[in-house]
């Protein structure tokens, strides 16, 4: 569990906001139109009605206190620069800020921002890669090349065992877990027998992937 201040609490600020307290996290949510966050005020730790790119508001919440601060303000990229730039010099642990564009980014990553995230451009992958491919329910984008993907199992692997189809050597990629409806078994035994109702969570390159989808 971490301390997470968000400043910004547009459309992502809230996405971002109700999965941290999903996962148990102390969250503190701030943003100059009282509107939007209200809806929060009973569900995160405090809730501060304020103009951030004001110094005196950004010394009164304490950001040095907060293991994580983001910063999602998305429509204006002139305040989320200067508030960045705000709460990393008044003490602030880890900032991240979201970006639109790569000249953003730079800017931010100059001052203040500890890492940018891209959630529009991260979906928008994500969504195209889902999409591009028949046989992909989920993808996963992570460093490199590698990611995870959720697909089925190849029709003549069913009946067979993880050891027996050798996944790994043969596809060059590893079975994370193999999920059947709400029931999630995590790094299945070598001896585990695939079956037609289910979905594979499985790490590899794409290349890897790809020879399991070309036996669909």
């Amino acid at each position: 569990m971490k301390s997470i201040l968000i400043i910004g609490m547009g459309k992502f600020g809230h996405h971002l906001c109700e999965n941290l307290l999903e996962l148990g996290n102390d969250v503190m949510a701030v943003d100059e139109r009282e509107e939007r966050v209200t809806d929060l005020i009973y569900r995160v730790t405090n809730v501060q009605i304020g103009d951030c790119t004001n110094p005196k508001v950004i010394k009164s919440i304490g950001v040095g206190n907060f293991d994580l601060v983001f910063v999602c303000i998305g429509s204006n990229f002139q305040n989320s620069l200067e508030v960045t730039s705000l709460v990393k010099e008044m003490g602030a642990k880890y900032v991240i800020s979201k970006a639109n564009r790569d000249v953003h980014a730079r800017f931010l990553l100059k001052n203040g921002a500890d890492e940018v995230i891209y959630p529009d451009r991260d979906i928008a992958v994500k969504v195209a890669k889902r999409f591009s491919v028949d046989h992909v329910f989920d993808y996963v984008p992570l460093e490199g090349d590698y990611s995870i993907y959720e697909v089925p199992p190849c029709r003549n692997w069913i009946g067979h065992t993880i050891t027996a189809i050798n996944v790994r050597q043969n596809y060059d990629v590893n079975i994370l877990g193999i999920k059947k409806g709400d029931s999630f078994d995590i790094m299945p035994a070598p001896d585990y027998e695939f079956r037609e109702d289910e979905h594979l969570m499985v790490l590899g390159t794409r290349a890897g992937v790809e020879k399991i989808l070309e036996q669909m």
